[in-house]
């Protein structure tokens, strides 16, 4: 799985075979992607299930702490640390943002991920917890700043995680500070007043 996650990383997802996968993982058999996995997309759901599984992990332990006075701001922090905080894990170059870029731009694909992602009990709490903050918005101004939240984290994450894998000198891995910014940005689109149409 680690090995194809790099490749998706780096290639893309129609730039990679099974085959491929299975070569640069080191196994002798071209079909152990396809006897461990079965299709391209189950090993997809795998890799997101995998990371999801620790990402929620950390979102929950952070609702946990959360008081019951707990604003707006708390429940993005929610939202953004526990995938930062999973991407500044491994201690060197991580692929998962990459890689869900990736899953993201394809239209079928999308959907698994974000139906993992949605579906699972610390997001559905963040999701809860934001709503009151989100009531007074026309539902398409919600929809399309949702939207435009989902693109910011993805971006943003991917774009970090690029550069510190193709970095030629070392570059400071301060995914605490890129989480800040990401909370701040994040707070600032949810927020923002609307602008009367015309």
């Amino acid at each position: 799985m680690a090995t194809a996650e790099r490749l998706f990383a780096e290639h893309g997802l129609a730039g990679v075979s099974a085959r491929q996968i299975s070569e640069a993982a080191g196994q002798g058999n071209n079909a152990a992607v396809g006897y461990h996995f079965g299709t391209k997309t189950d090993l997809i759901r795998a890799i997101v299930r995998r990371h999801n599984q620790l990402i929620e992990l950390r979102r929950v332990g952070m609702l946990e702490r959360l008081g019951a006075d707990a604003g707006p701001r708390d429940w993005i922090e929610c939202l953004v640390r526990p995938l930062t905080e999973h991407l500044a894990e491994p201690g060197g170059p991580s692929w998962y943002a990459r890689f869900s870029l990736q899953v993201g731009i394809d239209p079928v694909l999308r959907e698994i991920l974000s139906r993992e992602v949605r579906s699972a009990p610390g997001m559905v709490r963040v999701a809860a917890g934001l709503r009151p903050s989100l009531a007074a918005l026309p539902p398409e101004v919600r929809r399309a700043r949702l939207e435009m939240i989902r693109h910011l984290i993805e971006h943003t994450c991917a774009d970090r995680e690029r550069a510190l894998a193709t970095a030629t000198r070392p570059v400071r891995a301060d995914w605490d500070r890129a989480a800040r910014l990401l909370v701040d940005a994040v707070a600032g689109l949810l927020l923002a007043p609307v602008t009367p149409a015309r």
